[in-house]
């Protein structure tokens, strides 16, 4: 029976990618149970070879001193271009419109530093409004400081209902587009989970003349993603998520190719941007890298990269083309046992069509209390992610999380909502 532990435990034994679980250092519990952890949303688990990567810099350092940046085993100067290619196959982009730097709101700055140009008739952002906090407060202080305080639009669900759709993404950019300068969404959204045809609003923006950029904090290996062919103008995303690169690590980026060569558009310029044969020639005029890489501004945090550079080393030998075949099979099941075991207790509001989703459901408790809930199941092992006002966010990622962790949880809230008064 599809709704048994046994039929999680036989889907486990049959997974591919099964044996990815134990790459992960997966928390434990006071009593030594290991916790059930879904919360690769908020921070993903960190592979077990991240030490020794890290550990080989830390080594170079002490070993090597400033020479590491020539003679380290994985030479500093060059480190970030080690995770380009990888980076790369991820987003569906060309190695030329990415790079890893800075984190996701400096990124989000920068690139709109560039491309976020106001004028007196043209000078709105649009985003969705419940975007996640940091990406509104980024957009409303560019807004502030360009003197247009008055430039937020955003994308609203209907009443009474939570997702937005298509056709009113559409008219809003039909209706309001000559007066928009930027458009600025979160795929997915980190609220509800769903996911947007990326594509089409990059057509939909560029035929109303308006640049067009996502944060993909949610999206960056939880996605299939094809940045070039979605034509969108930028993206920023965090690596700490699905990514697994650790609390508040590095971030990356995405410039699509046409941007290759623009050296005329505005940024904000650091050394490490500057053409590589010259940088060291200490030259007093700037001449960016093409491509990505000419947004720099500093050298980067090796440790950092290190850490990054052990997950991605794995997402290359997995590909997304498996982790995304799973991620649609693991979410299925958790909206299945939720539907058979919940469905008078419990509502989904992430988008029911696997395409308009990623690996997490966002709940909500339709009979009880939602935040005292949350913390019966975070007692009872289940490391998950509470949003106010009133979310559940459940994300079984697929290269560390099994059937029976989707089962447990399931289980556990089961019970939970059974002795919740």
């Amino acid at each position: 029976m599809k709704h048994s532990l046994v039929y999680a435990q036989e889907q486990d034994a049959q997974d591919e990618l099964g044996s990815y679980r134990k790459k992960f250092h997966i928390p434990k519990q006071e009593n030594g149970a290991l916790h059930t952890y879904l919360c690769g949303n908020s921070l993903g688990l960190q592979p077990k070879i991240t030490k020794e990567y890290v550990q080989q810099e830390l080594d170079d350092w002490a070993n090597y001193g400033v020479e590491g940046h020539l003679n380290a085993k994985n030479p500093w100067l060059p480190y970030h271009e080690f995770l380009t290619d990888k980076m790369a196959k991820i987003v569906g982009a060309k190695p030329i419109e990415v790079v890893v730097m800075n984190t996701l709101s400096v990124n989000l700055h920068l690139l709109m530093a560039t491309f976020y140009r106001p004028t007196k008739d043209r000078y709105k952002i649009l985003i969705e409004s419940d975007a996640f906090p940091s990406d509104r407060y980024a957009v409303e202080s560019q807004l502030k400081f360009h003197g247009y305080p008055d430039g937020l639009l955003e994308l609203k669900p209907r009443n009474s209902e939570t997702l937005l759709r298509p056709e009113d993404i559409e008219r809003k950019i039909e209706t309001e587009g000559n007066e928009i300068a930027l458009i600025l969404i979160g795929c997915p959204n980190y609220y509800t989970g769903q996911v947007f045809n990326i594509k089409s609003i990059a057509e939909l923006g560029h035929n109303k003349g308006c640049m067009v950029g996502i944060d993909l904090a949610h999206g960056a290996g939880n996605l299939k993603l094809e940045l070039h062919d979605s034509n969108i103008d930028f993206a920023a995303w965090c690596t700490y998520k699905y990514l697994n690169s650790g609390p508040g690590s590095i971030g990356a980026c995405f410039i699509h190719e046409r941007h290759a060569r623009s050296f005329d558009l505005p940024r904000f310029a650091g050394w490490w941007g500057h053409d590589k044969a010259t940088r060291f020639g200490m030259r007093d005029e700037f001449s960016p890298i093409t491509g990505a890489e000419g947004w720099q501004l500093s050298n980067p945090p090796i440790l950092s990269l290190a850490a990054i550079k052990a997950s991605l080393d794995i997402f290359d030998e997995v590909g997304m083309e498996k982790l995304h075949k799973k991620s649609i099979q693991l979410t299925g099941y958790l909206e299945y046992l939720l539907s058979f075991f919940l469905e008078n207790e419990v509502e989904i509001i992430t988008p029911k069509n696997p395409e308009e989703r990623g690996c997490q459901l966002s709940l909500q408790l339709i009979r009880k209390e939602g935040k005292k809930v949350f913390e019966a199941i975070t007692k009872r092992g289940v490391i998950a992610d509470w949003r106010e006002p009133n979310v559940i966010r459940i994300a079984p990622a697929p290269l560390y999380n099994s059937y029976q962790d989707v089962y447990h949880f399931v289980m556990i809230l089961k019970e939970e909502l059974d002795n919740t008064q």
